[in-house]
């Protein structure tokens, strides 16, 4: 038995935070109560710590099998841990991508081995990720996949999305949407724009994003499937999804922790830790997010952990890989950024990063209650700390985030009852 003593609890179906004591009996969370003595169990001191429902990761990639150099099973979900998360969802873009049961049997069970986190399969749409013909969803689903997707690619053909989401429909689950059109993004490396031009990179325009967003909320309302944009990151998409809600249409919603907090100025030194896909925005864009975020047309944050090697990142701008990591600095560069500064209150972002996600991926999880699974994450919230590569457990180090001062520290992370992460 584990006992966490005096900590502020995220209790919730209340979506309150009280002083409270937490016992935790095998994988279960067993008694919510003030003052609990129990002998037989390890006690903590939780004083003056914020105990939370662990994380969930709607959007992450593990790069296993084929591209193990950036990352692994083992290493991302240690770096996880320490991140606070409990659980997380992998993206299929692999080699050979997840697009058929064996891939998906690989992933479990070495995601089983492992046990650090709870690690989700996310399958993939097409054969490949190639966009031409539909994956083997069927017998993916059979095999525990939470969800289907092509992210890292986007499918161009508006038919065979339709025949995606008819298909998906039957099984009635989540499609998570990379929303690009190709012919305007090309080669484009960062914003299109003012950026573009100053830097000399070709520019990546917001209506890549928005043309798809806009076909497929378009193809969810004809399937009545459930549609959710991945890493939203423009002000027209926030008001397509916004209308979007407000006509019944099925979609949700994500931004993530860098699309929030940093806009296209961060790429003005070449650093090629802040180019992802889709690119950085300007300030009307992120403020818009953050809007998003408060009126709950963006319904999560997900990290969108992309990690890629040291040698690929460090080539010039052009040549570098799209992606940048963020298990262990999502939660303390968003309370820094918007809690501490009082844009987003401490419940609201808690409820993003837990309950919410598990919602869309249809899971019971990210909560604290008695008799629910005991994932849990203790943090500091008046610890501050520098953000450095010594803080990362992840493979790879591609952070926009390092050398910023961070507040609130993960100082404990219990997946099913277990410790898997602890100062």
């Amino acid at each position: 038995m584990i006992l966490l003593k005096n900590g502020f609890v995220y209790l919730s179906p209340e979506k309150k935070i009280e002083k409270t004591d937490l016992l935790i009996d095998g994988k279960i969370t067993k008694r919510i109560a003030k003052n609990i003595n129990e002998p037989s169990a390890e006690v903590y001191d939780c004083s003056n710590k914020h105990i939370f429902p662990g994380f969930v990761d709607l959007h992450c990639h593990l790069r296993d099998p084929g591209y193990t150099y950036k990352e692994d099973i083992e290493s991302g979900a240690k770096s996880a841990a320490k991140g606070g998360f409990t659980s997380i969802c992998c993206m299929p873009n692999t080699n050979p991508t997840i697009d058929n049961i064996s891939t998906v049997n690989y992933v479990t069970r070495k995601a089983r081995d492992v046990g650090k986190t709870k690690i989700f399969v996310i399958g993939a749409m097409s054969k490949g990720s190639q966009g031409k013909e539909i994956a083997n969803i069927g017998s993916m689903i059979k095999g525990g996949i939470v969800a289907i997707s092509d992210d890292g690619n986007c499918i161009q053909n508006a038919k065979l999305m339709l025949n995606v989401m008819r298909y998906a429909s039957t099984f009635e689950i989540p499609i998570i949407s990379h929303s690009e059109d190709y012919s305007l993004s090309k080669d484009g490396q960062v914003n299109y724009g003012y950026m573009s031009t100053k830097l000399g990179l070709p520019g990546i325009p917001t209506l890549a994003e928005e043309i798809i967003v806009s076909r497929d909320i378009m193809l969810t309302d004809v399937t009545n499937t459930n549609i959710h944009i991945a890493h939203a990151s423009t002000k027209r998409t926030v008001d397509l999804i916004r209308h979007a809600k407000k006509q019944g249409i099925k979609v949700t919603a994500e931004a993530t922790p860098h699309h929030l907090i940093l806009t296209e100025k961060a790429c003005e030194n070449y650093d090629t830790n802040t180019k992802m896909k889709p690119p950085l925005r300007s300030e009307l864009d992120r403020q818009a997010l953050i809007n998003g975020l408060l009126d709950d047309t963006i319904d999560i944050i997900a990290t969108d952990h992309a990690p890629h090697s040291d040698y690929e990142k460090e080539l010039e701008f052009i040549k570098a890989p799209f992606g940048v990591i963020g298990f262990e600095s999502a939660f303390p560069a968003l309370y820094t950024n918007f809690v501490k500064t009082k844009i987003i209150d401490l419940e609201r972002l808690i409820d993003k990063m837990t309950s919410r996600p598990a919602e869309i991926m249809n899971k019971d999880l990210g909560k604290i209650e008695e008799g629910k699974p005991a994932d849990i994450t203790v943090v500091d919230l008046n610890k501050s700390y520098t953000f450095t590569e010594k803080e990362i457990l992840s493979k790879s180090k591609n952070s926009p985030f390092l050398g910023k001062k961070f507040w609130a520290k993960i100082e404990m992370t219990i997946c099913d009852g277990k410790f898997t992460w602890k100062i």
